[in-house]
């Protein structure tokens, strides 16, 4: 599948890939800042963003999105760092194809299988009849009734477009996530570990990475180290951007 993505920068090729309901744009505080060093490719995974809709949605697809997106661009190896989903997305890319992988970043998220935990957000889009809505205050009313946090509400409201009518359209395809929702959560396995230098960043807040899941992150990732980003949650970019970027450029140094 052809991704949409984003290029900005000079340098060595950095692919940074958001998580579930997020979007490229997720990214571009950070990019800002790693523009300076890297050509960084800011991606919208299949089904996000202003990327292609598809039936087909697992991380296996996603990963060789990836590897299609390189070819293209006639990338041989590139550093690699995705958030949650996106982080599964770029753990699987390096299993498979360990040589388009130079450096990996793993930005809160384990390889272990994660159980459902999205429904109230799933019921709350599901809820919003985007064909017959006339506000995107309308839209935000409806979700109010699901999601308390109007944090959480604005990031989902990124995702709510128009087409080329002027209507109302979910730039995600809920159909399939509704439906595929469990995929997310899948656990990721190797036979053969991946070798490379590769950091995982956990949001200190954060209950994604806990002590149980460094036997996995070791065994799969055994030249990798974990840095817990202080006073952040599952959104350490988002929290905590200063110290996300001093510790990414710190490991690609």
């Amino acid at each position: 599948m052809k991704l949409h993505f984003k290029k900005t920068g000079a340098g060595k090729p950095l692919i940074i890939v958001h998580g579930l309901f997020g979007s490229s744009d997720n990214w571009f505080s950070i990019a800002k800042e790693l523009e300076k060093n890297y050509t960084l490719y800011l991606v919208d995974q299949r089904n996000h963003g202003d990327s292609p809709h598809s039936e087909e949605w697992n991380y296996t697809v996603m990963a060789d999105d990836l590897k299609e997106l390189m070819e293209d661009e006639r990338i041989h190896s590139a550093y690699f760092m995705g958030h949650s989903m996106g982080g599964k997305t770029v753990m699987k890319l390096a299993m498979n194809y360990p040589d388009l992988v130079e450096k990996l970043i793993v930005a809160d998220i384990a390889p272990r299988f994660y159980p459902l935990h999205h429904q109230q957000i799933l019921e709350g889009l599901n809820a919003v009849p985007v064909d017959q809505l006339k506000s995107r205050k309308e839209a935000d009313d409806i979700l109010t009734e699901y999601i308390k946090i109007p944090g959480i509400r604005q990031f989902l409201m990124k995702s709510l477009g128009r087409d080329d009518n002027g209507k109302f359209i979910w730039k995600i395809n809920l159909p399939v996530i509704t439906e595929k929702i469990g995929n997310v959560g899948e656990e990721l396995k190797s036979d053969a570990p991946f070798e490379k230098p590769t950091l995982f960043i956990g949001g200190a807040n954060s209950d994604y990475i806990t002590e149980k899941d460094k036997v996995d992150i070791e065994r799969f990732f055994p030249n990798s180290r974990l840095v817990y980003i202080k006073d952040a949650g599952h959104w350490l970019h988002a929290e905590q951007p200063a110290a996300v970027i001093e510790t990414v450029k710190a490991f690609l140094k």
